[in-house]
């Protein structure tokens, strides 16, 4: 678990990106280059929390993955319309030509008025998919980061990253998406009235099958529990259930092992979807359940499916975000 914190990741340059698509197809030798770059093992820390105070309960907690985050202002100002306090981003791109090299979790926060953390899940070594290269009008990235945000209007204490269990597909494999790095989660403890609970937003594999996904959140489960003994848990995210498989959500073994440790699924009704097209993600018949909360000590209701989709129609992700409140403890 990463706790090093900076008010702003280094990103590598240019050159270290060629270097970093010119290594060896290993494990080794991505994971060797990972550990020496300092934007991969620190968390960003940056905004302004709008209170100093504990959090008073109830209160609203979202979850969306924004797609790369074409629209940080529109998605920002959709957030807002929620109420939430507590906002889990996954898919934030920070420097990336297809986002105009915009800090696109920055840029959300300051228009909620809310203090953030950032953690890079990849370093991109391209433009991106095709239809993402649609939308750049510069043919390099600045910077080269995306990530996962955790967003709150109370201070966030003790930050954290981890990086799940995985196979650096997106390094080894054949992909259109070459990237150093490998899927994880940040997280932090906000204070509350009734004491303090840990909020993780995460982001587990899509390109792989169920038994994959189950040990990322078995690894998670078990990192948690050994930093915060006791503490009520929220994860939110994109879990990727079913993705790749059918789309059968209920296939997916990280339900039953979080349920072997206490945590409890939120995802809205079962028969609603968390997926739509998009302007990057342009397949009219692909919906799946892919977004949910999991939580632990925590009582948890009114959890909602709220479409993506700007008042004038436009869609701001390929995922509708999903929002619940938290009531208190359990």
């Amino acid at each position: 678990m990463i706790r090093t914190t900076t008010d702003r990741l280094a990103a590598p340059s240019a050159e270290d990106r060629a270097g970093i698509a010119a290594l060896e197809k290993t494990i080794a030798a991505h994971d060797a280059r990972m550990a020496e770059l300092p934007c991969m093992n620190a968390v960003e820390t940056g905004g302004r929390a709008e209170r100093a105070e504990p959090l008073p309960f109830p209160f609203t907690v979202a979850a969306w993955n924004l797609e790369r985050c074409l629209f940080p202002l529109q998605s920002a100002e959709h957030l807002g319309i929620t109420g939430a306090e507590i906002v889990l981003l996954s898919e934030m791109d920070d420097g990336m030509a297809r986002t105009r090299q915009r800090h696109t979790t920055a840029e959300v926060a300051e228009q909620l008025g809310m203090a953030y953390l950032y953690g890079v899940e990849f370093i991109e070594l391209g433009l991106g998919s095709e239809t993402e290269r649609e939308f750049c009008k510069d043919d390099f990235n600045r910077r080269g980061l995306h990530g996962n945000g955790l967003l709150s209007t109370v201070p966030l204490h003790e930050p954290f990253l981890l990086r799940l269990e995985g196979e650096r597909l997106w390094f080894i494999g054949e992909v259109d998406q070459p990237r150093l790095g490998e899927r994880m989660a940040i997280g932090g403890v906000v204070n509350t009235e009734a004491g303090p609970i840990v909020l993780v937003s995460t982001h587990l594999e899509s390109v792989t099958t169920a038994i994959y996904r189950e040990r990322q959140m078995i690894g998670l489960i078990n990192a948690l529990d050994a930093a915060f003994p006791g503490l009520p848990i929220l994860i939110g995210g994109d879990l990727n259930t079913g993705n790749h498989a059918g789309g059968d959500f209920e296939a997916e073994g990280l339900f039953a092992r979080a349920a072997e440790r206490g945590f409890t699924r939120h995802g809205g009704p079962l028969d609603v979807m968390t997926t739509r097209p998009s302007l990057i993600t342009r397949w009219p018949e692909r919906a799946m359940k892919l977004d949910w909360f999991l939580s632990r000590g925590l009582t948890v209701s009114q959890v909602e499916i709220v479409p993506s989709l700007s008042p004038a129609g436009k869609p701001l992700s390929d995922h509708d975000l999903i929002t619940c409140r938290i009531d208190g403890f359990a």
